[in-house]
């Protein structure tokens, strides 16, 4: 951050939630302008207007394509965002014909008409290195090399602090009058500046344990979708992955961490986890039914013990890396969905202080240069 200056001004487009804001606001941005269009997700960022380090009105929900940059300073320093996903990921259908995959260009249009110094556009890791989205940086990287200088990274969140297995693209640019310089030149300054906020993550148990049980007034209860044993499970190697139970949402370790929370999460899409074990110390209920199995035994359908159970709101907000102060807004299962949409906030944070790095010293250089 630059205290001497200010805050490092930006324009922050598919806000959702608020999860990458409230990671740049932590590294010292404020945005003067935010784009959400989800009306429950606006509300929620409305809610946390100091979190999220917002420095304008309230917002409304509005498209990207409809923004009004009429207000944007001419010094801006970053335009930052996640575009919808589901055109690109490996979860979704991966469809180039998806209108959400054409959202991209949507950001880098806002990019183009506020020229900042700096941008940052994260999305699914699918779209950094399948074959099928080839064309798609290809075109990333000609429309805006010109003008900056531009690196693809892919970050894993546990590396960072996060505890949750998910890897994320990062888009990465710095204006040329800054920084000028090849693509693997910045690449490797942004991974290197990566490395200072290298950090072990919390366990799925140590967040359960911190909170108390489900239920109780730190933990509530917020997920009502029973567990139920799968009448033809799927077997894996791992008892964590496969299908032992109903519901796309599966079971975590108790001692490692959380697999991508989905942005369909809700009901029993909601990963689950063995409280007994976690807070009474019992032998792991998942992974002896799974030796059952495996060894031959059948399969037991029906309503599962109640130690085994969904994610409370906390527990993700958690897992997202979200204060616990934060406050969402919208129905049950909205809340969910805006969870699992989030950039994780921890995450966002060390892009953010990363780029931030890289502005300051080219900014330093240049006036050298021009006192020189």
């Amino acid at each position: 951050m630059r205290d001497d200056r200010g805050p490092r001004l930006a324009v922050s487009l598919f806000s959702g939630a608020g999860g990458m804001d409230v990671g740049f606001a932590r590294a010292g941005f404020q945005s003067v302008i935010a784009c959400e269009l989800d009306p429950a997700a606006c509300e929620t960022f409305n809610q946390n207007l100091r979190l999220v380090g917002h420095r304008g009105n309230a917002i409304t929900p509005t498209s990207v394509l409809e923004v009004d940059l009429s207000k944007v300073p001419s010094d801006l320093d970053i335009v930052y965002g996640g575009p919808p996903c589901q055109g690109f990921s490996v979860a979704g259908k991966m469809d180039p014909n998806d209108e959400r995959s054409t959202l991209i260009h949507a950001f880098f249009d806002v990019v183009d008409a506020t020229k900042p110094r700096a941008f940052v556009c994260e999305n699914v890791k699918a779209l950094a290195i399948s074959e099928r989205w080839e064309e798609v940086r290809a075109a990333l990287f000609t429309r805006t090399e010109r003008d900056y200088s531009v690196a693809l990274v892919v970050i894993g969140a546990t590396d960072f602090g996060v505890p949750q297995n998910r890897e994320r693209m990062f888009l990465i640019g710095i204006r040329r009058d800054l920084y000028d310089a090849g693509t693997g030149a910045l690449k490797k300054e942004i991974e290197a500046r990566l490395e200072a906020y290298h950090a072990t993550p919390e366990t799925v148990a140590d967040i359960v344990r911190d909170l108390g049980p489900a239920g109780t007034k730190r933990n509530p209860l917020t997920c009502t979708a029973k567990v139920a044993f799968a009448k033809s499970p799927i077997m894996r190697r791992s008892p964590y992955a496969g299908m032992l139970f109903n519901g796309a949402g599966r079971p975590i370790p108790s001692g490692g961490y959380s697999s991508t929370l989905p942005a369909s999460m809700g009901g029993n899409k909601t990963p689950i986890v063995d409280e007994g074990e976690i807070l009474n110390g019992l032998p792991s209920l998942i992974e002896e039914y799974h030796g059952s199995l495996m060894a031959g035994g059948n399969a037991q359908p029906g309503e599962a013990p109640k130690r085994l159970r969904r994610l409370t709101i906390k527990e993700c907000m958690r897992i997202q890396t979200f204060p616990d102060d934060y406050k969402f807004a919208g129905r049950k299962s909205a809340v969910y969905r805006q969870i699992g949409n989030a950039v994780p906030c921890r995450l966002a944070e060390v892009v953010a202080r990363s780029v931030d790095g890289i502005l300051t010293a080219a900014e330093t250089a240049k006036e050298g240069k021009a006192v020189a």
